[in-house]
């Protein structure tokens, strides 16, 4: 599924300047490097079928976006035994259909994370995703290799929209938000990392999130890198 065309992007000068020197950049991966939404979904609907199939007909993903697999789970109000069972068959189900190569890298990810790396910034993976989930992804999608460190869902006590969820990112890594810009699409995202003092730039979004910077696609962000190189508008 191609991502939805966000709300007009501010003025290319003015994202430049935004972001220029900042060395560190903290990236969401589901909906912001890969486009794993529709899969999510299928491995949640498969799982609440299968196990709790009386929650189904109230179940939305689309309000969940952005949560972890425990938080979307606990929202359906199952009991504590049903609840653990459906996060475990939801989990196995999405690593199956990653490693069947349904989940596509979003056009313009491996090009970011090559240019981050070519110019000496550090690359952070900041994901509510489940640690296993996270490895089965950026192993399938060939990412690993991109990033300094990854902090997921597994590692944090609360997860986004939490600010302490980007905060404690940046703490294990000892990286100053003013030297810092958080990538996220969700709003759930934009909120930990706004919160937690970040410049967040937001794509893949058919709303705009407060506090975020507005950007179309992946490949635009490289183009703002390219203005900050050149010092032109």
């Amino acid at each position: 599924m191609s991502p939805a065309r966000p709300p007009e992007a501010a003025p290319t000068g003015r994202i430049a300047r935004i972001i220029a020197g900042r060395r560190v950049w903290l990236c969401d991966l589901d909906g912001t490097l890969v486009d794993s939404a529709p899969v999510h979904e299928a491995a949640f609907r498969a799982a609440i079928a299968e196990i709790a199939p009386s929650l189904l007909g109230s179940f939305r993903y689309d309000v969940h976006v952005g949560a972890t697999t425990r938080e979307v789970v606990a929202g359906l109000g199952a009991d504590a035994d049903v609840a653990e069972r459906l996060v475990r068959h939801k989990q196995r189900l999405y690593r199956e259909y990653v490693k069947a190569g349904r989940v596509p890298v979003f056009p313009g990810a491996r090009r970011l994370l090559d240019r981050l790396n070519t110019d000496g910034r550090a690359a952070y993976l900041v994901t509510g995703g489940s640690r296993g989930s996270v490895e089965r992804i950026l192993a399938d999608c060939s990412l690993a290799g991109y990033f300094s460190g990854v902090l997921t869902g597994d590692d944090v006590p609360s997860g986004k929209p939490d600010p302490r969820f980007y905060r404690h990112a940046c703490d294990s890594w000892s990286v100053d938000p003013d030297d810092a810009v958080a990538v996220e699409d969700s709003a759930h995202g934009v909120a930990s990392a706004v919160g937690a003092g970040l410049v967040t730039l937001q794509v893949n979004a058919v709303e705009p999130a407060a506090g975020a910077v507005q950007v179309r696609h992946l490949d635009e962000i490289v183009s703002f890198l390219d203005v900050g190189v050149s010092g032109s508008e």
